[in-house]
């Protein structure tokens, strides 16, 4: 089911209100625009018109997958779905769940949320613009040389698609999943700047990830080091 609004604070909010309230799964709400939109770790989300602001809600059960892994699965479903709408513009996934060009700008970000055994999962991803004068590289879509098709349209073939993912997720478990992640995203040896949250700053090489999904960071002293959360650069 799709719902569009024109603007609202939040289409995360809402669906965390909605799914509070008792929506069902497979509910999606996409806004033109947004004037509270949000990223992960409380950042802003630049909202302009016509890129994609969407959520949709899971709901999860007792016999499914860590819930922690539906960020990898949600980020599948986005990389299928820009493949699809601009085939020639190279892509890679950054852990756990960014969309980057093999330059390395951002494209999308997705961001989990949870009320109950609800997961709400917004995807942000610029088609025709992106936000200027920041520290880290943003494009979009159109930028790259593409000519995407509206907001909508690409919510309509990510919302088929995500369906599929979590198809798999359920069936086959993580193990499989993290296989197609890791076949989606840069090389083993990348190096990589990791801010945590408790503000260390490690430099190391990627070195996969382990079974549950958390990064593996080779250090100069060659001890690798299992990252959970923080934030990802490529140096």
């Amino acid at each position: 089911m799709f719902e569009e609004v024109a603007v609202t604070g939040s289409t995360n909010a809402d669906l965390i209100a909605r799914a509070s309230a008792g929506a069902q799964e497979g509910l999606w709400l996409r806004a033109d625009a947004q004037d509270a939109g949000r990223g992960r770790m409380g950042r802003v989300w630049d909202s302009a018109n016509g890129n994609v602001f969407a959520s949709t809600i899971v709901r999860v059960g007792t016999s499914d997958p860590p819930v922690s892994s539906l960020g990898f699965v949600a980020a599948l479903a986005v990389h299928d779905t820009i493949r699809q709408i601009a085939a020639d513009v190279p892509i890679m996934i950054k852990w756990p769940n960014d969309i980057l060009t093999i330059g390395g700008a951002k494209l999308c970000g997705i961001l989990l949320e949870r009320t109950g055994d609800a997961i709400v999962i917004g995807f942000g991803i610029n088609l025709t613009s992106h936000p200027k004068e920041l520290v880290r590289p943003v494009t979009d879509l159109r930028a790259e040389g593409a000519n995407p098709p509206p907001p909508q349209a690409v919510v309509e073939m990510l919302a088929d698609i995500l369906k599929i993912w979590l198809e798999r997720w359920r069936i086959g478990g993580l193990a499989p999943i993290l296989k197609s992640w890791q076949s989606c995203t840069h090389r083993h040896g990348t190096a990589l700047s990791v801010h945590l949250p408790s503000n260390e700053i490690l430099e190391g090489l990627y070195s996969g990830l382990d079974e549950d999904g958390a990064l593996m960071l080779r250090l100069a002293n060659g001890e690798i080091r299992a990252i959970h959360a923080a934030d990802i650069f490529l140096i």
